[in-house]
């Protein structure tokens, strides 16, 4: 009689202990960085989390559409890849004198390529999509290195300028774009017939089969936003940096961090929109607090490392709860 109370009582414990986290994370910098919570840090901290959370969301989408299980269901590898790709045509172009609609609609095709290649791995060829996104992404990788010579291509027009600069209220233009981009895959994952549909064919796979929803086209379907939301990262790239620069597959492991992470927000374990945005900003909190209080960079990837392993021996004990 007590076990389904125990499997319901897991998730309230792991959401209110990664909010008290993120709290007490918040108070430590607070108090010892006396900035941490001045205006112009927490706009600061927006605009470098704008990339990494356009590139989240569109994990957060594939894992949504595939299923929890990281291994055998959803994962993008590619995208870090394909950040990188997406600046180097953004950048490459602009320098050749072409204007910024002309380098957006290329480095938007570009993106989707890369999303259309790695549904028709997953979804065609049934390939495991961790084998056949890394394969992909190993391509991207190559096409860059041929596109720009592995070395930095820079770029300045108008509309990277807009990009960088500061909007209303002091608040960096790109600080408005994760908040608008939250809001817009939000409202498309939890409020459209075709985000509920995805939460389903992820969750219950067999029942939406049942169902007669075409589980093949909206796992492709899935691939596609997430190539086109790295294609908006690899824009926002190319005006944070001025331009493109090899080592885009350093954000990988951040990028896979935040989606993961996100479920811990969750009310249910589950990947929403909602709690991978909290995520990457417990993300970005935590590198600028690093910052401020003169501790070195490096430590970060082994929290992160530890932020990995947290959440899949959290969501795997969960799963064994509830199978049992």
């Amino acid at each position: 009689m007590t076990r389904p109370r125990e499997r319901l009582s897991l998730a309230p414990i792991l959401r209110a202990g990664a909010y008290g986290a993120f709290g007490l994370i918040i108070l430590a910098f607070a108090l010892a960085a006396p900035s941490f919570l001045s205006l112009g840090n927490l706009a600061n901290v927006l605009q470098q989390s704008a990339i990494l959370g356009l590139l989240a969301f569109g994990l957060t989408i594939v894992i949504i559409g595939g299923g929890g299980k990281v291994i055998q269901g959803g994962i993008d590898l590619s995208l870090a890849a394909n950040l990188g790709l997406s600046a180097a045509i953004y950048a490459t172009l602009i320098k050749n004198g072409h204007s910024d609609w002309i380098a957006v609609a290329a480095t938007l095709a570009g993106g989707l390529a890369v999303g259309a290649l790695n549904a028709a791995a997953v979804v065609g060829l049934r390939i495991v999509p961790l084998l056949a996104t890394l394969a992909v992404a190993k391509i991207v990788n190559g096409l860059e290195f041929v596109l720009t010579q592995n070395s930095v291509v820079t770029a300045s027009s108008p509309f990277l300028t807009w990009l960088s600069d500061v909007g209303p209220f002091g608040v960096p233009i790109m600080a408005y774009a994760l908040v608008l981009a939250a809001l817009i895959v939000f409202a498309a994952t939890q409020s459209t017939p075709a985000g509920l549909r995805l939460h389903a064919i992820g969750a219950h796979p067999e029942a939406a089969r049942a169902a007669g929803l075409p589980l093949g086209a909206y796992v492709a379907g899935s691939y596609l936003v997430s190539g086109g939301l790295g294609a908006i990262a690899g824009v926002l790239s190319a005006a944070y940096l001025t331009g493109s620069s090899p080592g885009s597959a350093d954000i990988l492991l951040s990028v896979v961090v935040a989606a993961l992470l996100g479920v811990v927000f969750s009310r249910r374990l589950v990947p929403t929109i909602g709690g991978t945005l909290l995520s990457v900003l417990f993300i970005g909190l935590l590198a600028n607090g690093f910052q401020l209080v003169n501790i070195s960079s490096y430590w970060i990837n082994g929290v992160q490392g530890v932020l990995i392993l947290f959440v899949v021996a959290c969501t795997t004990l969960g799963r064994q709860r509830a199978a049992a």
